[in-house]
């Protein structure tokens, strides 16, 4: 696949991103008014999409795969480093909150949001696992068979397909799961 063509995919991928970049730019200059565990997690957002906009500026500035691989690795390093001390920091300042809570005598009921993450931790990592199957369908049926270029174009919307179908079937079942028995939330 040409440079360019990938080029324009992540181009157009880091645009329909303003979504969550630009919330998480809002969230920096802010400042101190936001906890720093949030304004982590929102600088971790800022560096992937920025990754994201560089490597598509690698790959058209550039004849090899090495510098878009290599800035695509170092971005994702930092950004996966950020995110994670986020999680640290959320995690003490929860713990924080807690203390300061009971000792004024408030006991606060943490939120359930157990089932939640891991559907969607479930449906990241599925997806992960589809696209790298997909991939590797892709190269083998195009060393087997040479040019099959039907597997090639058919493979992003299989990808799709399956990632759509396995989320649905995810939310109902979370959605039955907490219903509990007689189909009624508690």
């Amino acid at each position: 696949m040409p440079h360019a063509v990938l080029a324009l995919g992540a181009a157009a991928v880091t645009a329909a991103g303003c979504v969550w970049y630009l919330p998480a730019l809002a969230d920096l200059r802010a400042g101190a008014d936001r906890p720093v565990a949030r304004r982590t997690a929102a600088a971790a957002c800022l560096s992937g999409w920025a990754t994201s906009g560089i490597v598509s500026v690698l790959l058209l500035a550039c004849e090899e795969w090495w510098p878009p691989s290599g800035a695509a690795l170092a971005g994702a390093a930092v950004t996966v480093g950020l995110r994670g001390l986020a999680a640290v920091q959320r995690h003490r300042e929860t713990r924080e909150a807690a203390r300061d809570w009971a000792a004024l005598g408030h006991l606060r009921r943490p939120r359930d949001t157990g089932g939640a993450r891991h559907a969607v931790a479930v449906l990241i990592g599925t997806g992960l696992i589809a696209a790298v199957t997909a991939a590797a369908l892709g190269a083998v049926t195009e060393r087997v068979h040479g040019r099959a270029w039907w597997a090639v174009a058919s493979m992003p919307s299989a990808v799709v397909a399956l990632f759509l179908v396995l989320a649905l079937l995810c939310g109902r079942a979370l959605r039955h799961h907490r219903a509990g028995p007689g189909g009624r939330r508690p």
